[in-house]
């Protein structure tokens, strides 16, 4: 039964809810003192601080209303590039995550079996010395590489990195694979960059593929391509589904699942037989400019028709308007794209468009490959040199996956090699700000996973679905409590920082990470005392105090030299559209089609994807998301579910080869024939979660593991099922 809080409750809280929240219920002089010495705070303890959202990884700055010590509003802060003023709602909810009933405010320690929700509280002295403990005995035993670290990326990132790599084990599991791991190595191949920044001042044309900006985290691009569209460049979008980026577009093409890569082929087919690309660019700054009308001739509009279901006229037309806007053109490099085995196709394909525009670094293009690294230009603390690893890589990056970055990897092929003990058998996992067991494609194959496990650690601020399966439990401050290191968005550096003491014993990371790394003897790798400590090392270059950005809310960071050259990080020092690297790895050295599979006559095609109240499976227990969300059903073809003998609001049973759900139906005109739809981050297993347990169906119960095997990215719409009736 799901637990609701009404405004009058929520403003009751502190005295509601006395002994979980007494140590948060008033503002403590450590926090009102910092706030009141840089004039955020009145006398009596209200008034604005400035500090960083963490709803998504966005990051952006937002301002927290403090009245009578509790946080009661959240708003964007103008100075923030991100936000410039504004929240989306994620954002607006925020301190919601704070106030949740369900935050777990101690360590925790099992005491029944994995799975029963039976924990009891323990001191912190107590929870880290088990954790240590467990990890040093897995170490002695086993060796460091038999402990699984994996975390979602987030600010103290570089920290529990430290605790990873001091530790001595090489596996690393990121949720990147099930993300952008294709867009990612595509664009460092061809561009050298990781993932180009898009200017919307000058569009003109605008081609997205399966990238749902409106619904998306990006909430200040959201922005700009709202404001390209109202002032009339045009928008083409290509997804099965009618979402809301398609309601704003000027054209949507409602493609076949998996065939993105052979519309975009047949575009650059028709770009360069007929000599529409920029020529002088091209000639300049790309290899493979010599080749590619040859390689390009047989992807005719005519072949992608028999491919997309789109008609040839259809695609030959968009291929003409996309290059005669020149670099005013921009094929958004997305994140996912199709997700099917092929999205590296698609993505080397959207970035080889882009090249043949001339868009990129050039005065007024929509792309750009400079990219800053994350923390340039600040200080940091000492620490030694790691340990040498040589055990291989469960996930096979680079042994298997040759051409995956180490810090991407491939977390669904980490978690497959737990399970088949090959090349050799993990036997603990420490995990961060991260839910596996909802996230992993296959969810019956990670709670197997879990049960090969000798050791589990999780540090989070809820009891999600992979806390409830842990051995212990250590909880995390919220964002909202808590310092994180700074964080370098254009020409300034800005600060996290508490607004509000944090509830219970919760603590940040960098104080975790720090205790836990002490304990296992690495505390070499922890060389700052505190929070501010940490914080203050990194602004030593910049020459400014503490207490400055704690008042502005950021510190100014040194502008940066512009020669005026453009380079880019690549073998050759240009774009590479024909790549040696893929060449030398046994792959096609050009953008190319690869065949996707087929569901069968009584199948449909999977699809997933974000909507605008949540931040994929993190949000579904915040009250105040919760109570706007739409009830998760599946979308189905109205039609098609009318052949089916099926109504609005049945339940159906969702069947795929490795799992079945339950869940009501949305019949809908909004999606293809062939197509269903299921919102990820719902069906939690958790009872911790009081708001989100028993409430729609999860995705990952249902994705078979597919993994490519250029970028290692998990191929999410690759899954078929069946529907019928409950």
């Amino acid at each position: 039964m799901t637990q609701t809080i009404s405004r009058r409750d929520f403003l009751k809280m502190g005295a509601a809810t006395a002994g979980a929240l007494a140590v948060g219920s008033m503002l403590p002089p450590k926090v009102a003192q910092a706030a009141r010495g840089a004039g955020h705070l009145n006398a009596e303890g209200d008034g604005f601080i400035p500090s960083m959202c963490e709803m998504c990884v966005w990051r952006c700055g937002l301002v927290a209303k403090v009245v009578d010590g509790k946080v009661v509003k959240l708003d964007g802060n103008p100075e923030h590039p991100h936000s410039r003023g504004k929240l989306c709602p994620r954002g607006q909810s925020g301190l919601m995550n704070t106030y949740d009933p369900d935050r777990v405010l101690t360590p925790l320690v099992r005491v029944g079996k994995r799975g029963e929700g039976l924990f009891r509280k323990a001191s912190w002295e107590e929870a880290l010395d088990i954790v240590a403990a467990n990890m040093l005995k897995i170490k002695e035993q086993y060796g460091p590489e038999a402990m699984v670290f994996s975390s979602t990326h987030n600010l103290s990132q570089v920290q529990f990195e430290n605790l990873l790599y001091a530790f001595g084990s090489p596996n690393y599991g990121t949720q990147r694979s099930l993300c952008f791991n294709a867009m990612i190595t595509a664009f460092q191949l061809t561009y050298g960059v990781e993932e180009p920044a898009r200017n919307y001042e000058d569009v003109e044309f605008i081609l997205m593929v399966g990238r749902n900006m409106m619904e998306a985290i990006s909430t200040s691009e959201t922005g700009e391509l709202a404001h390209a569209i109202d002032r009339g460049a045009k928008l083409v979008y290509l997804d099965p589904r009618y979402t809301k980026t398609a309601s704003k577009a000027t054209e949507w093409i409602p493609i076949r699942p998996g065939t993105d890569s052979a519309f975009l082929l047949a575009m650059i087919n028709i770009i360069t037989q007929n000599e529409l690309a920029d020529c002088d660019f091209v000639k300049k700054y790309t290899v493979g400019c010599d080749g590619i009308v040859a390689e390009m001739q047989k992807y005719t509009p005519a072949w992608a028709e028999q491919i997309t279901g789109i008609p040839a006229a259809t695609i030959e037309r968009i291929a003409r308007e996309y290059a005669a806007a020149k670099h005013n053109a921009l094929a958004h490099p997305g994140w996912r794209t199709s997700n099917f085995i092929n999205s590296f196709q698609t993505e080397r394909a959207i970035a080889t468009l882009n090249a043949l525009s001339g868009n990129v670094l050039t005065a007024g293009g929509c792309l750009s490959a400079e990219v800053a690294a994350e923390g340039a230009g600040l200080g940091a603390p000492k620490q030694p040199p790691y340990p040498r690893i040589s055990a291989l890589r469960l996930d096979g990056a680079p042994w298997k996956y040759p051409l995956v970055p180490l810090k991407l990897g491939v977390f669904q092929e980490l978690r497959d090699a737990i399970l088949t003990g090959e090349p050799y058998q993990a036997h603990g996992w420490f995990i961060s700000r991260q839910n596996p067991i909802l996230s992993l494609p296959d969810r019956a194959k990670t709670l197997e996973a879990f049960g090969k496990m000798d050791f589990i650690a999780t540090v989070d601020i809820i009891m999600n679905d992979t806390a409830w399966f842990s051995d212990v439990v250590l909880p995390e401050a919220s964002y909202l409590e808590r310092y994180d290191p700074l964080l370098p968005v254009g020409d300034k550096a800005f600060l996290r920082q508490p607004v509000v003491e944090p509830q219970g014993e919760a603590k940040s990371a960098l104080w975790i990470y720090k205790q836990l790394g002490e304990r296992l003897g690495l505390g070499d790798f922890f060389q700052y005392k505190d929070e501010e400590d940490y914080i203050r090392q990194q602004l030593k270059p910049l020459r400014v105090s503490l207490e400055e950005v704690i008042e502005k809310g950021y510190a100014e960071m040194p502008e940066e030299e512009d020669d005026g050259e453009i380079t880019f990080n690549t073998p050759s020092g240009k774009i590479e559209i024909y790549s040696e690297t893929l060449k030398n790895a046994g792959f096609s050295p050009w953008p190319t089609w690869e065949e996707p599979p087929m569901p069968k006559e009584d199948e449909f095609y999977l699809l997933t994807g974000k909507v605008a109240q949540h931040s994929q499976f993190g949000t579904q227990n915040n009250q105040l998301l919760h109570k706007y969300s739409d009830e998760p059903r599946l979308w189905m073809n109205a039609k098609t579910a009318s052949q089916l003998g099926l109504e609005m609001d049945d339940w159906v049973a969702v069947t795929s080869a490795v799992g079945q759900v339950h869940t009501k139906l949305l019949a809908t005109e909004a999606i293809r024939p062939d197509c269903v739809y299921l919102t990820a981050g719902y069906g939690h297993l958790s009872k911790g979660l009081k708001t989100a347990y028993g409430v729609g169906a999860s995705d990952s119960a249902l994705h078979v593991t597919y993994t490519d095997p250029i970028s290692g990215g998990q191929a999410l719409s690759q899954t078929f099922v069946t529907v019928k009736k409950a």
